[in-house]
């Protein structure tokens, strides 16, 4: 398999008054294309600033990020932003969709960022929405919608711009037990269907168990032998 993402020895520090925390410490990892990777931890574990680290949304104190091949470590605030918009798709807890917008026009988005025009978004949104099954859906704003449902728009966001890799964080954080199954499977069907990598962080061990991996972070290390509480 295809190696997507190579982490090498990534640490991240912060100053904090008088005192430095050391919030990753020398972690290193892989992740194949079409893999399916939970992270978990307790609150406070490094996991949230590995995530900021593999979505490009921090860069690390020390050592080296490889996305799809680019050592993104070392580029600047716009190559970033590029990379973001280009390689990754995300996916929140709070959903974070504009209230006053269609479903449709909430996965147009990041297309308009990406400089599609009107027409090849439209066809690119529809089809995100037909692959989480809101085809039926599409014109109702997020107040029309169930939290399961939500989730699932902002999964179709994410899928709009093709990228190889679906970070999430906590997708299924404020969800029920039968939308949370829903979320899961969706994100682990990706995998299989399209080849794209998902990496999620969940503190949800059903979600978690139905992931290929799982990769355990504890006070800014990976931990073997953890076990979730």
């Amino acid at each position: 398999m295809t190696t997507l993402i190579e982490v090498r020895d990534i640490s991240k520090s912060y100053t904090m008054g008088p005192s430095t925390v050391t919030a990753l410490d020398k972690v290193s990892l892989d992740i194949a294309e079409g893999e399916f990777v939970a992270i978990m931890g307790a609150s406070g574990s490094g996991k949230s600033t590995l995530m900021n680290l593999i979505g490009c949304l921090d860069s690390p104190s020390s050592g080296e990020y490889y996305l799809n091949g680019n050592l993104v470590s070392e580029m600047d605030d716009d190559d970033l932003a590029r990379i973001r918009n280009k390689e990754i798709g995300f996916v929140f807890q709070t959903f974070n969709l504009l209230a006053r917008a269609t479903a449709l026009h909430n996965v147009e988005l990041p297309l308009i960022y990406a400089g599609y025009n009107a027409k090849e978004r439209d066809k690119r949104a529809r089809a995100a929405l037909a692959a989480v099954d809101l085809e039926k859906r599409m014109l109702h704003k997020p107040s029309e919608l169930s939290g399961g449902q939500r989730q699932r728009v902002a999964i179709a966001r994410a899928l709009a711009n093709d990228p190889p890799v679906i970070l999430a964080d906590e997708p299924t954080g404020n969800l029920d037990s039968v939308s949370s199954a829903n979320v899961r499977d969706i994100l682990r069907d990706l995998t299989h269907s399209t080849g794209k990598s998902v990496v999620a962080v969940t503190h949800d061990g059903h979600f978690a168990a139905a992931a290929d991996r799982r990769i355990a972070i504890v006070d800014g290390r990976i931990d073997a032998n953890w076990q979730p509480g």
